[in-house]
């Protein structure tokens, strides 16, 4: 059986282009198609691809994740008996600056598609297409992630606008709490705040506060730092406060919006569907991971049975460092690959930094990353994290829970792993900030001066 590939480059609003390339002759078979997404269009780019033959065709598709028309043509073109290899647009970027250099269209990339399974089919994977109820999960995921962004950049302007009419935080106020939202809203004019005097914001607040009694200690603090602010600025006319006030209402309204959504979503969209999906929840068993995180895992991987072996695994996920050996040298310290969705990335990051605390053998890796080889905490937690999506792969494949172990491999309870994290692996302060992003820089900017000196030893 003979077998032809097809090169597809998909657009999002323009028509699609695709190619045949005939593996026999390594020759391209057909011109440049343009079709659209519409199945009688789909269907008349399979005839031509299957056109000339002697002999009954494999075809094989590969096309890169162009936004989401993937998944439309892809779905079609996999009910047509037809095998779906998605790649994404660095490697297509990569192999196009050898097959044509200095130009980029989207025919020359239907070519470089094509010619992609040809040159490395081993480092293709087989698409495989979520469920309706995985993709409405991967949604819902996606969703909370842009809200929990917006969350962020909320935050990021408030504390801005504190820093320009406060002069930062007011001391005994967390951020983000009821009373800092409070005092934003109804007491940002310091010249307001010295002129009513603690006792009037006392009752005030005591009055507004959601918890009863309230905790009125900060209120004090805040008065002195406002008698600073009037000091220093020594009018209110070079700020408009009011105005000001009114941005910081605005702003914490919209951080109000995006923490609501962000929870109900959580609660009304994302744990029910992870619940049917899952509803074993193993992956809860790993120490780090809540509902909220398993349910990215579930979302994005899926079909654990897609990845034949942990190294793929790894290959999709990303969070392993690039290779670099030539000789008998090997380049250590680089960057992780980022494949793989960013969700994935970003959730494991976070549940490796709480399973280092509780976790005997994560812990240990923690430690010997931070002891023994150099590391920062960012890096050892990368490090971390690739170990805990080693056992989500053990996991979903085996369909059990995940057993708490020493790193001996003796069987351990929770309290028992959390007093050994405690005792065995805590990482000495004078080590973090030997490894510290500050600390770091300035060493190199010592080794670059010092270089720069002797090779000016007369300036």
């Amino acid at each position: 059986m003979g077998t032809r590939i097809l090169g597809i480059d998909l657009a999002v609003t323009a028509a699609h282009k695709a190619i045949v390339l005939d593996v026999t002759s390594n020759r391209f078979v057909s011109s440049v198609l343009s079709f659209s997404t519409d199945p009688t269009e789909i269907d008349r780019v399979l005839t031509i691809a299957r056109a000339g033959a002697v002999e009954p065709v494999r075809l094989v598709t590969v096309l890169e994740a162009t936004g989401t028309a993937w998944f439309s043509v892809g779905t079609y073109l996999d009910r047509q008996g037809v095998e779906v290899y998605r790649v994404n647009g660095q490697q297509v970027g990569e192999l196009r600056r050898i097959y044509q250099r200095r130009a980029k269209s989207d025919r020359i990339d239907a070519r470089v598609l094509a010619k992609l399974y040809l040159l490395c089919p081993e480092r293709l994977h087989r698409l495989s297409f979520p469920t309706g109820l995985h993709l409405a999960l991967q949604q819902a995921v996606r969703e909370v992630i842009r809200a929990t962004r917006s969350m962020t950049v909320s935050k990021q302007r408030l504390l801005a606008f504190d820093q320009l009419g406060w002069l930062g935080q007011p001391d005994g106020l967390a951020p983000y709490d009821e009373a800092a939202r409070w005092w934003r809203e109804h007491w940002y004019n310091p010249w307001r705040v010295c002129e009513a005097g603690e006792a009037t914001l006392t009752q005030a607040w005591q009055a507004a506060s959601p918890v009863q009694p309230a905790e009125t200690n900060w209120l004090s603090l805040l008065m002195a730092r406002a008698r600073q602010v009037t000091t220093l600025y020594g009018a209110p006319a070079h700020l408009d406060y009011d105005r000001l006030q009114a941005s910081v209402t605005r702003e914490q309204a919209r951080l109000g919006e995006a923490e609501s959504l962000a929870h109900d979503l959580r609660l009304q969209v994302v744990r029910p569907l992870y619940r049917q999906l899952s509803p074993d929840r193993h992956l809860e068993s790993l120490r780090g991971v809540g509902q909220d995180s398993a349910a990215v895992y579930i979302a994005f991987i899926y079909d654990i049975l897609r990845f034949p072996s942990l190294r793929e695994f790894r290959g999709w996920h990303g969070l392993v460092p690039f290779s670099r050996q030539s000789g008998e040298s090997q380049a250590r310290g680089l960057h992780i690959t980022q494949a793989g969705p960013d969700p994935i990335k970003l959730t494991a990051f976070l549940n490796a930094n709480v399973a280092r605390l509780y976790d005997p053998e994560i812990a240990a890796l923690y430690y010997d990353q931070m002891m023994n080889r150099g590391k920062h905490h960012l890096q050892a937690v990368c490090a971390c994290a690739t170990r805990l999506l080693d056992r989500v792969y053990v996991v979903l494949r085996d369909q059990r829970p995940f057993e708490l172990r020493d790193v001996d491999g003796s069987p351990v309870t929770k309290a028992q792993a959390r007093r050994i994290c405690q005792e065995r692996y805590q990482v000495p302060d004078q080590v973090r900030q030997r490894n510290n992003h500050r600390v770091r820089q300035e060493r190199q900017e010592r080794k670059t001066e010092q270089r720069y000196r002797r090779q000016h030893p007369r300036e």
